[in-house]
């Protein structure tokens, strides 16, 4: 006999079906490498997984194994395919060479299913190992609107009476709100044989999952169901399914980002990614979006109309409104960056600003140094990249234009207008713009010669 909760010392793995074709998403794209909050949602599902420490990841595709393969070869996981496809426990048993001599659980789960937690999956192992020894596990739920799913009919001691797909299912039977959710643990000695039993008697003529619950029950083996919530096990079919669990997930985001500590003034307009990290006591104000890849410290003010992606902030600094930082920006304690600036590739030291204007690429920004409104970093000549480093405490005047590569020593002054192709010396000062000349009296000459010149045209 097993007890509860003893599963550490049993391996898993998990299946996971992505054989789908996915017709619903009108897309070149498959289905599964779909994002949901910038990142592919078999992703998420493969990184909840992987959270357990699994001994092998397979998934199951049909069609479009070059896109997915590399995806699932990145999370540790390998690849089976399935073709034709011939319904769920057709699709399961494409992964038995793969776990060929595995003994422990085996938890088949679906890509298009993204958000089941790591909990769930713990929840389900534990089932299985628990003292009545059930054959399977079965995930259910009780959605609002059972629509198409299967149905789990109990019996009077809890165990599964009766699985059954809804196109097969009796009035009776439809009448049921314990749906299933497709999600199944058994152990790996009772699944494989099972499934070579599963006929295709049915409605769709395929093979289903579920028939290894009904054909466990038929050798005297009771299987029991575990119930969450029916969001957690939401299937993606179609784009619109895709945009309301993008919804949902930012949903849950925000609320945990305000239980961090962070202050979100208009929540429901600000758009974060899987990966976004925020301090406490930061304040992101209206319109706001995370792209993948940013981190921010505490005391952080991100104002309005802000795109953040692969960024760094650090703590107190300030960042918009309408800013742009692009993948390698570096923004320093305490600094600034304004509105209409964007930096790419580039540190801003401590206490720096950089507040109007201004675009900051492939750079290194001194600390305490002042980037002047409509300053450039010219840091592409069509064919390669080059730095810019701007000293400590220098002071880069209006619509600059710093030709890289250039280097602006510490303190140095550079005038408004320059356009800077030679290294500048510490505390000098550069001036480099045509000189100012000036006639006297000739604005009222052109004028009055302009003049005239229009009433003889009209």
């Amino acid at each position: 006999m097993r007890a509860a909760g003893m599963t550490e010392n049993r391996p898993f793995a998990a299946v996971i079906l992505a054989a789908g074709k996915g017709t619903r998403m009108k897309s070149d794209l498959h289905k599964v490498l779909h994002p949901i909050a910038g990142r592919p949602m078999i992703e998420h599902l493969l990184g909840s997984v992987g959270t357990l420490g699994p001994a092998h990841m397979v998934v199951v595709i049909g069609s479009g194994r070059e896109q997915v393969e590399p995806v699932v070869a990145a999370c540790g996981g390998v690849v089976a395919v399935q073709d034709p496809q011939h319904g769920t426990a057709h699709a399961v048993q494409q992964a038995e060479a793969a776990l060929a001599g595995f003994e422990g659980d085996v938890l088949v789960l679906y890509a298009d299913t993204p958000f089941v937690t790591a909990e769930t999956m713990q929840r389900m192992r534990d089932r299985l190992a628990e003292a009545d020894e059930p054959a399977a596990v079965v995930v259910g739920s009780r959605p609002a609107d059972p629509k198409h799913y299967g149905r789990i009919v109990l019996g009077p001691d809890g165990a599964i009476l009766k699985m059954v797909e809804y196109k097969d299912a009796s009035p009776a039977e439809r009448a049921v709100d314990l749906c299933n959710s497709g999600l199944i643990a058994m152990r790996a000695a009772a699944l494989w044989p099972l499934l070579k039993r599963v006929g295709n008697d049915n409605a769709a003529s395929e093979y289903y999952l579920p028939d290894v619950v009904m054909l466990a029950a038929r050798d005297g083996r009771r299987s029991a169901v575990i119930e969450v919530d029916s969001a957690e096990v939401e299937g993606i079919n179609s784009r619109a399914e895709l945009a309301q669990q993008e919804a949902a997930w930012q949903a849950r985001r925000r609320l945990a980002m305000m239980a961090d500590g962070v202050s979100l003034l208009a929540p429901e307009t600000v758009w974060f990614s899987h990966d976004t990290r925020i301090g406490r006591d930061s304040i992101v104000e209206p319109n706001v979006v995370f792209g993948p890849g940013v981190s921010v410290g505490e005391r952080v003010r991100i104002r309005a109309f802000s795109h953040l992606e692969g960024a760094t902030v650090a703590a107190g600094a300030e960042i918009g409104p309408y800013a742009r930082l692009r993948p390698g920006a570096e923004i320093g304690e305490g600094a600034k960056v304004g509105n209409f600036v964007e930096i790419k590739q580039a540190r801003l030291g401590k206490g720096a600003k950089a507040n109007h204007l201004t675009y900051l690429g492939d750079a290194e920004i001194g600390p305490g140094a002042n980037i002047g409104a409509g300053t450039i970093t010219c840091n592409y000549d069509g064919f390669f990249k080059y730095r810019t480093t701007i000293g400590a405490g220098a002071f880069i005047g209006s619509n600059t234009a710093l030709v890289a590569p250039v280097t602006i020593g510490a303190g140095a002054l550079v005038a408004a207008g320059s356009v800077i192709t030679r290294d500048v010396a510490a505390d000098a000062v550069a001036l480099a713009r045509g000189e100012q000349t000036e006639k006297p009296g000739r604005a009222a000459k052109f004028r009055d010669v302009m003049t005239a010149k229009k009433k003889k045209q009209s």
